[in-house]
């Protein structure tokens, strides 16, 4: 199935939403988007109904602070979201939206130089409009760079984050249905594993990722938790790690999970719901129970997943534990 007019749609708003200037960004959102499009951002924004108010919380504050914001996209691709009773015809795309940090952003404060936001987003079309919209980014990985360290622990590695080492993932033009179907069932076999989720010895931790994962799995984790490379190290820099700091682990579904050519993602609202037993990101014990909303993007390489990038709305998941991340740490920016 082709998905073109859909593809072409976002990108022509993409395209008009940075040239435009901040006094036109309700114009451009009433052109593209429906007038009570559903729009879920990362802890401080949350869900925010109308495109009005999406560019007064969200879009305005951040083109006012980054000057000459632009985007930069790896990652792009469509497909029809298989999970039931949303379906439809989604349009993801990964990457970072960049610009000169010249003005505060959520009282971080400003370094005047090149910054990077982390983002990924799915967007639903129906009848030539965006109707929903989940845009979830990198908090933290921005504030880090500005020179404010919100988490002092992680077991992965924090960097700027690359595209696909394929270099071959902003799919504008159709894909092989064949590949598609390949892996849809790639992500699917994965998910079915996790939902499992019996392995918690080094062991046979691994035994179980080798069933979905290549060798040289690279998995690109939120700042807090960071990146890892290999199947041996992402056991014991995340994978070991986070199941060993959870209990009553419950598993709340996607509302988007589309696939086309070798890439494929989904994300949830939220994804998951444990209790914090304490270890993760090296935090104590807070026997709270807590929601993680999460978007993975996965690229497949032969029968298996080859890279992963992930967004853990980790500001929202410590609030929920009574640690308010973004507000301890402006308090002490530079």
């Amino acid at each position: 199935m082709s998905f073109q007019a859909e593809k072409n749609l976002v990108r022509e708003f993409y395209e008009v939403l940075e040239t435009s200037n901040i006094a036109d960004t309700k114009k451009v959102f009433l052109k593209y988007c429906s007038k009570d499009i559903i729009w879920r951002g990362f802890h401080p924004f949350n869900e925010i109904n109308g495109g009005n108010s999406v560019c007064e919380l969200f879009w305005n504050p951040l083109k006012s602070s980054l000057s000459s914001l632009t985007r930069r996209m790896d990652i792009f691709f469509a497909g029809n979201n298989t999970i039931s009773g949303n379906e439809g015809v989604w349009v993801a795309s990964m990457g970072h939206l960049m610009g000169l940090f010249d003005k505060p952003w959520l009282e971080i404060s400003p370094n005047k130089k090149l910054t990077f936001l982390r983002y990924a987003e799915f967007n639903k079309i129906v009848s030539n409009k965006i109707v929903e919209t989940a845009m979830f980014f990198d908090i933290p990985h921005f504030m880090s760079q500005a020179g404010v360290y919100p988490f002092h622990y992680q077991t992965g590695a924090n960097l700027v984050q690359p595209g696909p080492s394929s270099h071959d993932g902003l799919l504008f033009d159709d894909q092989d249905a064949t590949e598609t179907i390949k892996t849809k069932k790639a992500i699917e076999d994965m998910i079915d594993d996790q939902k499992v989720w019996k392995s918690t010895d080094r062991v046979s931790l691994i035994k179980e990722l080798k069933n979905s994962w290549h060798q040289d799995m690279l998995w690109w984790g939120p700042s807090g938790i960071g990146a890892t490379y290999t199947i041996e190290r992402y056991a014991e820099q995340h994978s070991g790690p986070f199941r060993e700091s959870f209990k009553e682990r419950q598993f709340n579904g996607h509302i988007c999970r589309i696939t086309e050519g070798f890439f494929g993602g989904f994300f949830g609202w939220p994804n998951l719901s444990l209790v914090h037993s304490g270890g993760f990101m090296g935090m104590p014990s807070t026997g709270k129970r807590g929601d993680m909303r999460v978007i993975d993007i996965y690229r497949r390489e032969g029968k298996k997943l080859k890279e992963n990038w992930i967004f853990i709305d980790l500001l929202h998941f410590w609030k929920m534990q009574d640690i308010d991340i973004l507000d301890r740490t402006t308090k002490i920016s530079p």
